[in-house]
């Protein structure tokens, strides 16, 4: 395998609180990459105390400061979505990152089943552009302390007011 055919994620901290992801080797190529780029994301995110609420993270394709070979690009953290420094709606109306996650910790995150109580959720927005015939593209998930992934749901074609966490993700997008 080369180095360009694998997509490397690696999460990083700052203080204690889950910073965001470095990507490595290649940024997800599809919709069901995306999806495990999120499972992923959302089984660290279930690791107690490293996400204190509901945050959103953005992609971004500039490189940290002395990037590993193969770095490719970054998910950093953008800011919760309640509390003190809440994003506010059109925050990246400027630029639109190819990808939003929002990560829900397991204090915030409504488990789909009784006996997966303690699990984290998180959704991505792929945004499109419809009007040109690109399609919003969306993928849900929830995962245990454990790493077991609990749900895992992706969709094309959404109407990112159909979901709340979309909406949040399309409110930001927007001005």
């Amino acid at each position: 395998m080369s180095e360009r055919e694998y997509v490397g994620v690696a999460p990083f901290h700052a203080h204690g609180d889950l910073s965001g992801f470095v990507i490595s080797g290649r940024w997800p190529a599809t919709t069901r990459e995306w999806a495990q780029l999120l499972a992923l994301a959302v089984r660290v995110a279930s690791l107690p105390g490293l996400l204190a609420t509901s945050t959103v993270f953005g992609a971004r394709e500039e490189l940290p400061e002395d990037p590993e070979p193969g770095t490719v690009g970054l998910i950093v953290s953008e800011g919760p979505v309640l509390g003190d420094r809440v994003l506010t709606p059109g925050r990246f109306a400027e630029h639109q990152p190819p990808a939003l996650l929002m990560l829900h910790p397991p204090t915030e995150t409504v488990p789909s089943l009784p006996e997966c109580a303690g699990a984290a959720s998180g959704c991505i927005l792929l945004p499109g552009l419809p009007h040109l015939g690109l399609e919003h593209r969306a993928a849900w998930v929830e995962a245990e302390a454990d790493g077991t992934v609990t749900s895992m749901v992706s969709r094309v074609g959404i109407d990112p007011i159909s979901d709340p966490d979309t909406a949040v993700l399309a409110m930001l997008l927007t001005a």
